[in-house]
């Protein structure tokens, strides 16, 4: 297994009954945010994304759109969820099909090696089912419904009745592994974040768990069981599988044992499936479980969660369109507590872009290039003799690069871009004491003048190596412009300002143009 110089992480695998959101895009600009801070520290990352494309959902969903289940999911794929990740500059390492066959052979191979070691029995069961969420509900999971469904019980989060289903199916012990699983989160009290999330699994596994339905036979779209083909795998226990099988279990050991096990990135509706269910499979399978599962909020609109059906639902390249992928970025990393609810609003978003990102950094970054550009013919000066305010600055550059880091380690995305901001805030407090347009009037003042844009534009590079991962592109076209060695991305982040570049910038356009349209 992994012996920790790598680091895996993954977002859940989405859902193909419908285009993505920004909710689903959040999910991803956080994990790929992760991933690509870790590969500037160093450590090979590798990041999976992918889609859900089975179970009884799925096949209604196409039944009613005219297609087969796999013509959907192939046209969803290529229109709607591949592009998503270019729309929001995702730089993922690979992309995961449960109908690929990579994952069909070895989600077999992983179940007949429980059937086989005893951990799978024949059994009956009765209950609510939610299609939506593809699970059966217990009763405190239900609400009394309204409008439409008034008189009827709903599941609470995708509030459409439930339907009460009986079924002779295949069942996982997964009773027998309560203990273990309270076992582990005492022994890693990390193993579950946030602390809200962690609380709330352990209060559900102490109050015992039930074996679970793992096989369906009222339909044919999924996985078969591969020792009784008149059932397909439960499509919860078939998607928790992606995880291993794109990191080469069943057929590639050596690629298994390098990566594995992963950190699981999730919103906390599904929180469950993988802080319980998905480590008591493992365990049974004599895998080490997961090296961290963070269960994220949800965003809200209008004080409700993200949903097509609600009509709340905001697609990612509404917002991009017209701000671009950075914005996105930078936004929803920044606006949110990782691991809490938020808020969206159009006026916040365009708010924060014209105070952080426009006036904040980019005007910073403009005026910068700009005065090193008209005082001293585009060449970078050397530093003369620091003054205090000088080592402020440098100071600053480290602190904040140890504090991102830190909070990094801690899935505070939020602290991560709170802490390089005090470096934005600071630079530009300094270039209005230090008058450098001032210092250029009078000739005795030359050397100070040097210092100063010599300090600014050290401290712009420290921005452009820590912002990297959240805002890529304006920060390539930054690092080009400062000269940089390389290209920005490969720059180790953990030691941003000691970055290194040539002897001259060249002229930047405005990395965060003003925007005039009213959004909304």
């Amino acid at each position: 297994m992994s012996d920790g110089s790598s680091f895996y992480i993954t977002t859940p695998i989405f859902y193909v009954n419908d285009v993505p959101h920004i909710g689903h895009a959040y999910t991803e600009v956080a994990a790929d945010v992760l991933a690509r801070w870790h590969r500037q520290r160093g450590e090979h990352a590798w990041l999976l994304t992918g889609t859900d494309e089975h179970g009884q959902k799925i096949l209604r969903t196409a039944t009613a759109n005219g297609v087969t289940p796999k013509e959907w999911a192939d046209r969803l794929v290529e229109t709607a969820w591949k592009p998503l990740l270019e729309t929001v500059d995702i730089k993922n390492d690979d992309f995961i099909r449960t109908t690929d066959v990579r994952h069909e052979v070895n989600a077999q191979k992983f179940l007949q090696h429980l059937f086989d070691a005893g951990h799978i029995y024949t059994g009956e069961y009765e209950g609510f089912y939610c299609v939506g969420c593809e699970e059966y509900k217990q009763p405190s999971d239900l609400v009394d419904g309204t409008g439409e469904y008034t008189g009827q019980q709903v599941c609470a989060i995708h509030s459409i009745p439930v339907e009460l289903l009986h079924e002779k199916n295949y069942f996982f012990r997964m009773s027998t592994f309560t203990d273990q699983l309270l076992a582990l989160y005492e022994a890693d009290p990390t193993f579950i974040q946030p602390e809200s999330a962690r609380n709330e699994v352990i209060s559900f596994v102490k109050q015992g768990l039930s074996d679970l339905s793992i096989s369906r036979s009222s339909f044919d779209w999924g996985i078969k069981v591969p020792w009784d083909d008149s059932h397909v795998v439960y499509v919860w226990f078939d998607a928790l599988l992606n995880y291993i099988t794109a990191a080469g279990y069943g057929q590639d050991d050596e690629k298994f044992s390098r990566l594995w096990p992963a950190t699981h990135i999730v919103g906390k509706d599904i929180l469950r499936f993988h802080a319980v269910i998905w480590p008591a499979m493992l365990l049974a399978a004599g895998l080490p479980v997961p090296t961290k599962v963070f269960g994220h909020g949800w965003l809200l609109v209008g004080g409700e969660k993200m949903s097509k059906s609600k009509l709340t639902g905001i697609a990612p390249n509404q917002i991009t369109d017209v701000f671009g992928s950075d914005t996105f970025r930078y936004y929803f990393m920044r606006a949110i507590s990782f691991g809490q609810d938020g808020s969206f609003s159009w006026e916040d978003l365009s708010a924060r872009y014209q105070s952080e990102l426009a006036n904040g950094f980019g005007n910073l970054a403009s005026r910068v290039i700009a005065m090193v550009v008209r005082y001293c013919d585009g060449e970078i000066p050397a530093a003369g003799t620091p003054t205090e305010a000088d080592a402020a600055i440098r100071a600053t550059e480290i602190r904040v690069t140890e504090a991102a880091g830190e909070a990094i380690d801690r899935f505070a995305l939020h602290e991560a871009l709170a802490s390089v901001w005090e470096l934005v805030d600071e630079l530009n407090g300094y270039i209005t004491a230090q008058e450098p347009w001032a210092l250029a009037k009078n000739p005795e003042d030359r050397a100070r003048l040097e210092t100063v844009l010599h300090t600014v534009v050290r401290g712009l590079g420290t921005l452009a190596v820590l912002l990297s991962p959240v805002t890529p592109q304006a920060t390539a076209t930054l690092w080009t412009a400062l000269g940089g060695t390389g290209v920005v991305e490969d720059q180790r982040i953990d030691r941003a300002w000691e970055w290194t570049g040539g002897t001259h910038v060249s002229p930047l356009s405005a990395l965060f143009p003003r925007i005039e349209a009213t959004v909304g």
